[in-house]
């Protein structure tokens, strides 16, 4: 997706989706070893940034999304929408494609 964004800061998500950040998994090992980009693969981790106000039901009722902005939440390994600003990789999500949140 091209964006001309200048911040992530300016993209508020609509209805029920969920805007994330992968955590990038550790390029270094325990014993200190550095990993090449290319053997370090994806997390199904993520920190969410930023949530949409909530569906509407039927009957017009607001449905409250089940994650807030900071949580950690689990994501599939493929799907969303990606969202490119500069070198940083974001990726939109509907609510109910969350697989779940990492209680702290």
């Amino acid at each position: 997706m091209a964006t001309s964004l200048r911040s992530i800061k300016s993209l508020a998500p609509l209805l029920d989706r969920v805007l994330v950040q992968r955590i990038k998994a550790e390029a270094k090992t325990a014993s200190g070893i550095f990993l090449p980009e290319s053997t370090v693969e994806k997390l199904s981790e993520a920190r969410v940034l930023a949530v949409g106000p909530g569906n509407v039901s039927k009957d017009g009722q607001r449905i409250e999304p089940s994650v807030k902005a900071g949580d950690r939440v689990l994501i599939p390994q493929y799907g969303g929408s990606p969202v490119k600003v500069g070198e940083e990789e974001y990726s939109l999500f509907r609510d109910h494609e969350l697989l779940a949140k990492i209680n702290e």
